[in-house]
Order: C-alpha cells, then sequence, then structure tokens
C-alpha cells in the first residue's frame, strides 16, 4: 500500500512541476485540458512560427512608410497582443521570451528552454524544480512524425533557435547548445555559425560538422549549394552561410548569402514533402540587433526583409487548408518614436519626408562603416555623403567620428545618432523594453485562432493543440529526472567527470552499465549504442541529470 502511495505523491508532484498558469483565450486558468492530453485530433498538419525578435510597433510603422505607405504582408493578419513578462521581471530577454513560446512556460534570463528558478509575477506559479528541461514544440512535433525546421539571420546556438531546441540555463552556453542542435535531429536548418561547428573553437573538441554528415545531413555554405537543393523528396541538411551571423539585409550580397524569404521558402518547400506535416520556426534575428544600436536603416530593411519572409509563409499556407502561420516578436526593444524632442512642437506639421528621406538615402547600414573609412580617418565627410546620404555633417560630428575607436558595434550607434537625428526618429533606450508586442496570425477557414490579449507562453499551447501534441507528456518522455527515473531498478548513478566538458552519467543496474553522455541523444549499453528519442541535459547549477524515459526499458 505504502508503494502504491508513493507512486501517486510523485505522479501529483510531477503535474505541479508541469502545470503553467496561463491567460489562454481570454480566461486565467491552467492551460487547457485539451492541450495536455495526448490524443487530440486535429486537421492542422503544418505549423510555421515566425518572430522579428525585438521588433516594437514604431518600428512596423516607420517601415510601413518607407515603402511608400503600402500595407505590409503582416497587416491584415494582426489579432491581437502578447504579453511578454519573464517569470520574475517585467522586461524580456529573448531568452526566457522565446523559451515561452517555444515550450510554454515563462522563465528568468538567461535560461533556454528550462524552467525558472525565481518568479513573483502575477499568474507565474511557484518555483517547484528549478532549472527542469522542459519540451518544446518543436521537440514535440518531431515526436509526432513531423519535420522539423530552424531558419534564423542570427548564429544558430543564439537565444532564439536555442530555445526551440536545446534546453541550458544560460544561453551564453554555445558549446552546449550548439551539440544537442546536433544531435537534436532537426530535418533542416538555415543560418548562420558554422564556426561554431570546428573542433578548435569548442572546449570540448568535437567536430560537430563531420557527426552532422555522419548523420546523413547535407552541410553546405554557400549561396550556390542553397539554390542547387533539390526541392523534391524530404531531405537533411544544415545550411550555415556565415562564419557567425548572416548581414543586415540592407548590406547582404545576393550571391553570397540568402535572404530570410528565401530560406523561409527553401525551407517550407523540403519539410512541406512529409506527408506527416512540419514544424517552422523562422526568426528576423537581428531587428533586435539594429534596435539595440538605435540604427533606423538596417532596422527598417530587416523588418521588410522579415515582412517578405511572412508573406512567403503565408502563400503556402493559404493555398491549402491545413497550414497555420502564427507571428509574435518576443519583446520590444529601442522604445523607437516617429519623431523626437525636436518635434514636442509642431509634431502635426512635420511632412512624411522628414522621416523618410534620410533613410532612404542611406545605401548601407552602420555596421561597415568601419570598413569604409581609411586608417587616418580622411575620407569620413565623403564616406557619410556618398554611402549614407548626410551631406550637411558638422565639424563636432565629424571630430566625434575620428576621435572615436571605430567597430561594427560603434559603426552602428554612430551612424544610427547621425540618421535618427536629421530624420527626427526618437529611441529611449539601447536595451529591451516591457510593452506588449502585436500578434498576427494566418488560419484556414474553421481553425482555432488566438485573439485578444494573450501571455506569451500561451502561444506554445496553441501550437501544440493545434497539431495534437502534448507537451507536458513529451516533457516526461525526454527529460526524466535520471534519479527517479532508475530508482525502480536500485540503479546504481555515477557522474564521470574524467572530461568536465564532457561529463557522461554511468547507470549500473541488472548486471548492466548504461553510459549516457551529455548532449547527445545516445548511450552505450555494456559497449553497444543505443539509441534514444531525446538528448541528455546536464545542469550543473543542480547536479541534476535528465534523460529519455526509454533508457529506463535499455537497462531494465
Amino acid at each position: 500500500m505504502k508503494k502504491h502511495c508513493v507512486i501517486v505523491v510523485v505522479a501529483l508532484l510531477a503535474d505541479l512541476v508541469l502545470a503553467p498558469v496561463s491567460v489562454f483565450a481570454g480566461g486565467v486558468s491552467e492551460a487547457p485540458m485539451s492541450v495536455e492530453k495526448t490524443a487530440v485530433k486535429s486537421e492542422i498538419k503544418n505549423v510555421i512560427m515566425l518572430i522579428p525578435d525585438g521588433m516594437s510597433m514604431d518600428g512596423v510603422t516607420l517601415a510601413r512608410w518607407f515603402q511608400g505607405g503600402m500595407p505590409l504582408a503582416l497587416d491584415p493578419l494582426a489579432s491581437g497582443l502578447v504579453r511578454t513578462y519573464n517569470a520574475d521581471t517585467l522586461i524580456a530577454d529573448s531568452a526566457p521570451a522565446a523559451t515561452a513560446f517555444a515550450t510554454g512556460y515563462k522563465t528568468n534570463s538567461p535560461y533556454i528552454g528550462v524552467l525558472p528558478s525565481k518568479a513573483g509575477l502575477w499568474g507565474v506559479p511557484e518555483v517547484t524544480v528549478p532549472f527542469r528541461p522542459v519540451a518544446s514544440v518543436l521537440e514535440a512535433a518531431r515526436l509526432s512524425g513531423r519535420s522539423v525546421g530552424l531558419v534564423a539571420t542570427c548564429e544558430l546556438p543564439h537565444a532564439t533557435p536555442a530555445d526551440f531546441s536545446a534546453h541550458a540555463p544560460n544561453r551564453k552556453n554555445y558549446d552546449d547548445i550548439l551539440e544537442q542542435q546536433v544531435y537534436n535531429s532537426l530535418s533542416v536548418v538555415f543560418s548562420g555559425g558554422y564556426k561554431f561547428l570546428d573542433s578548435a573553437n569548442r572546449k570540448d573538441k568535437e567536430d560537430l560538422a563531420a557527426e552532422l554528415v555522419k548523420q546523413g545531413y547535407r552541410l553546405i555554405k554557400t549561396k550556390q549549394e542553397f539554390d542547387a537543393l533539390k526541392e523534391t523528396g524530404v531531405e537533411k541538411v544544415w545550411g550555415l552561410f556565415a562564419p557567425v551571423d548572416l548581414a543586415y539585409d540592407i548590406d547582404r550580397d545576393p550571391a553570397a548569402e540568402p535572404s530570410l524569404a528565401e530560406m523561409t521558402s527553401k525551407a517550407i518547400a523540403l519539410l512541406s514533402q512529409n506527408p506527416h506535416g512540419f514544424f517552422l520556426m523562422v526568426e528576423g534575428s537581428k531587428i533586435d540587433w539594429a534596435a539595440h544600436a538605435n540604427e533606423p536603416v538596417a532596422l527598417v530593411h530587416d523588418i521588410l526583409a522579415f515582412d517578405k519572409a511572412v508573406e512567403a509563409a503565408v502563400k503556402f499556407a493559404s493555398s491549402r487548408n491545413d497550414t497555420v502561420v502564427i507571428i509574435s516578436s518576443d519583446h520590444g526593444n529601442s522604445g523607437i518614436t516617429m519623431g523626437n524632442q525636436s518635434t514636442s512642437s509642431g509634431y502635426d506639421k512635420v511632412p512624411l519626408d522628414t522621416f523618410i528621406k534620410p533613410l532612404q538615402a542611406a545605401r548601407k547600414s552602420g555596421s561597415v562603416f568601419a570598413s569604409l573609412l581609411d586608417e587616418s580617418k580622411s575620407n569620413v565627410q565623403n564616406v557619410l555623403a556618398s554611402v549614407y546620404g548626410i551631406q550637411d555633417a558638422s565639424a563636432e560630428e565629424i571630430e566625434q567620428i575620428k576621435t572615436a575607436k571605430i567597430d561594427e558595434w560603434t559603426g552602428m550607434t554612430l551612424v544610427g545618432q547621425l540618421i535618427a537625428k536629421r530624420a527626427k526618429i526618437g529611441f529611449t533606450t539601447g536595451g529591451h523594453t516591457g510593452e506588449d508586442v502585436v500578434l498576427y496570425q494566418y488560419a484556414p477557414l474553421g481553425a482555432k485562432k488566438l485573439s485578444g490579449t494573450v501571455q506569451n507562453n500561451d502561444i506554445a499551447w496553441y501550437m501544440a493543440e493545434l497539431m495534437g501534441l502534448d507537451l507536458k507528456g513529451t516533457t516526461q518522455r525526454l527529460f526524466a529526472d535520471a534519479k527517479e527515473l532508475f530508482a525502480g531498478v536500485s540503479a546504481v548513478l555515477e557522474t564521470n567527470m574524467t572530461d568536465p566538458a564532457n561529463p557522461v552519467l554511468v547507470v549500473k543496474a541488472n548486471g548492466k552499465e548504461l553510459l549516457l553522455p551529455v548532449n547527445k541523444n545516445y548511450g552505450m549499453l555494456n559497449g553497444t549504442p543505443v539509441q534514444l528519442d531525446g538528448v541528455t541535459v546536464y545542469i550543473n547549477e543542480t547536479k541534476s541529470w535528465y534523460v529519455s524515459s526509454r533508457a529506463l526499458d535499455v537497462i531494465k
């Protein structure tokens, strides 16, 4: 009898750990029971989520006017607002914000795909198991038989793509994040970041490029290889087109890097060959970076590049009745405004050209400014005039540039200041902001839609419901606590730290030895490889291992 009681208590605790409080479809409640059960019937095969990182409403307005006031592809899709706050703080970082989108749980900075260690804000439950990995919609979609993909203009282990495909307490831990991504059975990847695959750039010295090839992936780096990809058959491909991040769209060489829209279209074409459907996350990553730098030229061009990706996704979705497209920024950034202190009076008399012409005159972003200057900076005035359209640079402005140490970042901020001043565009901060962001959506007739003001973590439960996925069950399947999982077979657990960069969980039971290396989706049973359905995660902060529940079947 006591044994049964313990099992019931453990089950109840698991439910409490994985019970998110959310505002879903207008009411304060736990996530809908229809979402948390496994056998949810759905006619939606494909979900495409597009995230314009750090895109605020005034940036969208400015981009629309930049192209003459014509409606954006986004415009007819607006359906509500999204609250972006973290588990404990008002202003979100990309890591916890995209964790909410991906997993259905608000968390803390700088966490990737794990539960919070601190709570406190409205609607967030108390912390139960800090740092516990929780499954993403992408991982649940993969287990359902769907193909899964990631597209981004940043490097792949950066926060947003990481949140959908990895689990770590710190977004800066690229080694663990990228290794998990390599072993997480992603079908299609298009982004930047190939330098992080190189063993020379990794503490564990593993050659992840060779591992991808070993797994049967086609690893490509050039636009020519990208263009040559066949769009028939389900092809496993990683396309990483830059050592780190891709260029801002205004600076992009079309012969060297595909656009965000091209990557989105190609990913959809490849993923949609799977008759079971697909899940795709697309991020316009560097909208956020331009906003941080208060650089309006790069910002506007990357918003418009993102809008073309939205157009590509909706074009596919509108040609069928089984695909939903959902779009939301993860947070605001920069407090951008059309109008600054100089327009405090007479704001209603300022013509459109005042805001737009200075942006349209620029032919490059500020990120390339340093590369355009000669060693003595004697050509500052010429570069400002010929490249950035600034014909009236003052002696004081030129001197500021000549005395500054110019790199990619300071080039962005300096050029941004000069152009924003002339365009009467205001910025309140170089950081993120805490306002609600716009929710956009395309869904076929009869499909459930989100509307009103929702929480960011509602979006994960909504996507799971559309595809008939069980997020909570997927977490229990992929990330079982090793101590609890193996308790029933009286296993002895040891952590082998012979190589600190590659810890291994050693499980001994029933005369067998199972080795579970960190960040990988396989184990070694008495020296024989055993495939698992998820990666093994080690949380150093709590000295806890989380493993695929299939590992128990292997060692029984």
